[in-house]
């Protein structure tokens, strides 16, 4: 008797319960999830809302500001083309291996999406109309404020130097100090701090600087016997985050990751659906194949550029 053929509707239940899986990631930590139900959407950075104040002469309504960005929502596709014969061969689950990695790269792809726009944000304007790493930004009251910043390495008081590229453990711990603290910095539209209540972070960064990072955020001590204050420092979470997609060599960045609002949007206006041209097709008539399709449709953009902070090391 020869072996069942999977049918179409049992692969396609295979896809759904493969895409149901949860896969972690830092994608939650640094974009802001929004549903879309048509072809763009208009996102109002408005400014902060209003701090408290002293009730004199009545209220003092704050009204919005005119800032915003508009994302529009772009199809993806991704189309796995399987023989009927290779189907009926099938004995290894070899076609599931396939179907696996068709669903993880469909899982990857906001990291892909959002690893874009991290490399191009000190060359790409955000709602502000500046760059969204930046050393200029101004909104009302904020005064003028860097996110784009840098660090010379040689200058930093530390008992071992490294170089731009494999700095030692502290002068990295000092440069993720460096940035964060410039986080606390920012003002809001109304010269109000911003990242006062901030508590939790992520250092995104290059493969090769991971070790580094870790040692810097998580050892208790330095090679020189100094206490390391990161780790236990006021409550503070610093989680670290490679991203093999960065292209950087002697840069990284910090965010912040528990504000209401996020350095990114993530818009999705289709979540991942699957489809097949399978029984009963011309394609299975004249070329005996199936194709199994994935579609999506969404996009990013920028969102608050001052919850992030990119430092390059000199």
């Amino acid at each position: 008797m020869g072996m069942e053929v999977l049918s179409s509707r049992a692969i396609i239940g295979i896809y759904y319960e493969l895409l149901e899986q949860a896969i972690g990631s830092w994608v939650d930590s640094l974009s802001f999830y929004s549903p879309s139900d048509q072809s763009s959407e208009d996102y109002k950075w408005l400014g902060m809302s209003p701090q408290m104040r002293e009730w004199i002469g009545g209220r003092n309504a704050k009204g919005l500001r005119d800032d915003g960005i508009t994302i529009k929502n772009k199809p993806f596709e991704s189309t796995l083309e399987v023989g009927i014969d290779d189907l009926r061969r099938d004995k290894t689950g070899q076609l599931q291996i396939r179907i696996g990695e068709q669903v993880d790269r469909a899982k990857s792809h906001w990291m892909k999406l959002l690893s874009t726009l991290l490399l191009n944000a000190p060359s790409t304007v955000c709602y502000d109309g500046q760059y969204f790493f930046d050393t200029d930004h101004s909104e009302g009251d904020s005064g003028t404020q860097d996110n784009d910043i840098t660090v010379d390495i040689s200058a930093l008081a530390v008992s071992q130097h490294g170089s731009i590229t494999v700095p030692s453990v502290e002068e990295m711990n000092r440069c993720i100090m460096k940035a964060i603290q410039q986080l606390y910095t920012f003002k809001d539209d109304q010269g109000e701090p911003i990242n006062e209540l901030a508590r939790n972070f992520l250092v995104m960064l290059p493969v090769p600087l991971w070790n580094i990072a870790v040692a810097a955020v998580k050892n208790q001590t330095f090679s020189s016997g100094e206490t390391n204050t990161l780790p236990n420092f006021n409550n503070i979470k610093i989680d670290i985050a490679p991203n093999p997609r960065l292209t950087w060599t002697d840069s990284f960045a910090v965010f912040r990751t528990d504000g209401r609002t996020k350095p990114f949007i993530r818009q999705e206006e289709v979540p991942v659906e699957v489809s097949a041209v399978a029984e009963g097709s011309e394609l299975e008539f004249y070329h005996r194949k199936h194709h199994y399709g994935l579609y999506a449709s969404g996009n990013v953009g920028y969102g608050m550029w001052q919850h992030g902070c990119y430092l390059t090391m000199l």
